[in-house]
């Protein structure tokens, strides 16, 4: 899913490829990143890496501190930290400090809205929600990222839909 994310975001990049657990090398060390995506864009490489956490508490600032010395090491350009159970204020305040994303794992049903009295209605069986998209966290909002809905990753990579 989260890879599909960045698959998807591509669109016309050169030279894009993402890979599933790829081994970096880093200035201090070598690095196992749960997907790391490589581009070429405006004449130059980027290199962007992702984390995803699976726990059941919410991501702490101390796993963000770790992402932004992974990519300090590996002379990355971008960080995403993916989560199923969200972020303590301390992880938000670091990441926003540091450019790094967070991304709030759901199910596709959470980008369903209804206007009603009570719970809401179930999803058309016309509408496509996918099983999982990601809200991206910034301040108090949030933005869709999923396979379907690229723009967002693509602005947070400092994109426009015409850059290749």
């Amino acid at each position: 899913m989260v890879q599909g994310i960045l698959d998807a975001a591509a669109g016309s990049l050169v030279d894009y490829q993402s890979h599933h657990l790829a081994s970096l090398q880093g200035s201090d060390g070598d690095y196992v990143i749960d997907v790391v995506a490589n581009f070429s864009a405006l004449g130059a490489k980027f290199v962007v890496l992702v984390e995803c956490k699976h726990q059941a508490r919410p991501v702490e600032r101390q796993d963000v501190q770790v992402l932004h010395s992974k990519l300090l090491s590996t002379g990355a350009q971008k960080a995403m930290l993916f989560s199923i159970a969200g972020f303590q204020a301390g992880a938000v305040e670091f990441a926003e400090a540091h450019g790094i994303a967070l991304v709030e794992v759901a199910t596709g049903i959470s980008n369903w809205h209804a206007k009603s009295a009570g719970p809401p209605p179930p999803p058309p069986s016309w509408l496509h929600l996918p099983k999982h998209i990601g809200w991206l966290c910034k301040g108090n909002t949030r933005s869709l990222l999923s396979e379907d809905h690229s723009e967002y990753t693509r602005a947070f990579l400092s994109l426009s839909d015409g850059e290749a």
